[in-house]
């Protein structure tokens, strides 16, 4: 595209012309809108946090009265660091036992054809089914082990819940590694444990860390199965914790609000802490 030229002001002096690159200015107009587009909703969530309830109903983007008591009446009408405290126990330790199971999985279906075609595809296919077809076998089947409304229930429902992603996500990290280092580890006398955790794992440790990241926000987030599974606050998770902000005849949209933005704070930590990781382990895996 053909630049155009443009004169810069500086204390009252204007300079040369200087050429500008309209593909630059494009792109940063492209990046400023795709950044409002992801942060509006925060920032609306911020402003309906400091509303009353009339101005809420009112609909307007500033709030007219600044309601501070929005913060203190959230925290103590709903448990919400109890809530919280759950998500990311189940979370972490679902994330963990999907890792567990899809690490040796993984490397076993793409390094040795285990299963065929037929078992990549299966597993892919369940993700497809909807949740809540599996909420009356999960219920049976957790109660006949004794770990319904427990929080180490919630993380097996999320470890197994999660596999076909973590699956998918490690199966391009898989193939991208070398076979040549695993064969030369065999011919040493290498076991196939000890290759899958002196040679593969160290090398799929960005993959790892990305898909973990992943499963843990997933099930992070869930809802349904965690509205079911669980009925008591000590195994509550934050989610079904922010739909008791609905009364019996109103929706407190500003106290949620305020438990909103306590939920998001720990993920944005989290991608700010493996963020380093989590971008080379998603471009490691985008190609084969």
């Amino acid at each position: 595209m053909t630049a155009t030229r443009v004169r810069k002001f500086d204390g009252g002096t204007w300079l040369a012309d200087a050429p500008v690159d309209l593909w630059t200015l494009a792109r940063w107009a492209g990046t400023a809108a795709v950044v409002l587009f992801f942060i509006f909703p925060m920032i609306f969530m911020l402003m309906v946090s400091f509303k009353t309830q009339p101005d809420i109903a009112s609909g307007g983007f500033v709030p007219e009265e600044w309601f501070w008591q929005n913060y203190p009446d959230a925290w103590n009408s709903v448990a919400v660091g109890t809530y919280l405290r759950n998500s990311i126990v189940a979370a972490a330790l679902g994330a963990l036992v999907t890792l567990v199971i899809a690490v040796p999985a993984t490397h076993a279906i793409v390094r040795y054809r285990v299963g065929g075609k037929f078992l990549p595809a299966f597993i892919l296919a369940t993700y497809v089914a909807p949740p809540i077809v599996a909420l009356f076998p999960l219920f049976f089947l957790l109660r006949s082990i004794g770990l319904v409304n427990t929080l180490f229930g919630m993380a097996l429902v999320y470890g197994v819940m999660n596999l076909p992603v973590a699956f998918w996500l490690l199966s391009s990290f898989v193939r991208r590694l070398p076979e040549e280092l695993e064969d030369a580890a065999r011919i040493d006398g290498a076991g196939y444990g000890s290759v899958l955790l002196r040679i593969t794992v160290p090398l799929l440790m960005p993959g790892i860390i990305s898909t973990g990241i992943i499963c843990l926000i997933l099930a992070y987030n869930e809802f349904l199965l965690a509205s079911f599974l669980t009925r008591s606050e000590s195994t509550q998770t934050l989610p079904v914790g922010l739909s008791l902000y609905q009364g019996d005849r109103q929706l407190r949209y500003g106290q949620m609000s305020v438990a909103s933005l306590i939920g998001i704070v720990p993920v944005y930590l989290l991608a700010m802490f493996f963020q380093r990781w989590l971008i080379r382990g998603l471009t490691a895996g985008s190609t084969r």
